[in-house]
């Protein structure tokens, strides 16, 4: 079953288009990895499919449903969670009110109880003030209600970049958790291999246009990746 679907997609800034007929599935309970170089147009489907962005034409569905036209907050409640590159939490309050603030009323104590399990570190920074926190830290919480949220779908834009190694495998791991817990994961990742581990399927998008769709194991080897999109990826 697909949870969620771009159709002929054309979208852009201003007069510059981006994105040329993309069209993108993600099945339930599946990880999606979108890969391709830097200004290929990740970030754009990241925010057409989150609402940020309203496309020139084409549409998006959940479930078969139209959503094309929803605004973020619609969205949301849809069951869409998008985690965007740059950490994304309010660096100015602090933890215990981050989480808060992503739980629905009434359920704040169960959103905490669960953020610090998935992330035990951050039940040891309740009463910091997010933007204090290091790197790997804020991207735990960033990640964290994407789990106190309930989500059908997540959209993740780079969420190890600039990470350590050993951050950027826990980061995995709760990916890993919340899929097994039946939600849809789509994608972007600069770590092509990391990524590839976790997919079940992968578009590759080069120049706004989708080079290829298919299953991870199609993609052995870079010589692969070059003749597709070209450009630079970490290995």
């Amino acid at each position: 079953m697909t949870v969620f679907r771009l159709e002929n997609v054309v979208a852009g800034y201003g007069g510059t288009t981006v994105l040329r007929g993309v069209e993108l599935s993600v099945p339930s309970g599946s990880v999606v990895a979108l890969l391709g170089p830097n200004g290929a147009g990740k970030t754009t489907l990241l925010r057409v499919a989150s609402g940020q962005l309203k496309p020139t034409s084409g549409a998006m569905t959940m479930n078969g449903e139209d959503v094309t036209r929803l605004s973020p907050h619609q969205l949301v409640a849809k069951g869409v969670c998008h985690v965007p590159e740059g950490r994304g939490v309010f660096p100015s309050l602090t933890v215990r009110d981050n989480l808060i603030l992503q739980s629905a009323k009434g359920e704040e104590k169960e959103a905490l109880d669960r953020a610090v399990a998935a992330f035990p570190r951050l039940g040891e920074r309740l009463a910091q003030i997010a933007g204090t926190m290091s790197g790997g830290e804020q991207q735990m919480l960033a990640l964290a209600r994407t789990y106190v949220q309930h989500p059908t779908v997540v959209l993740l834009d780079e969420v190890s970049m600039g990470l350590a190694p050993k951050v950027v495998d826990e980061i995995f791991e709760f990916l890993t958790l919340l899929r097994r817990q039946g939600t849809s994961l789509l994608l972007v990742e600069q770590y092509v291999t990391r990524a590839l581990e976790a997919a079940d399927y992968v578009y590759l998008l080069n120049r706004g246009e989708i080079a290829f769709a298919g299953e991870p194991p199609e993609l052995d080897g870079a010589d692969v990746f070059a003749s597709y999109v070209g450009g630079d990826f970490d290995y």
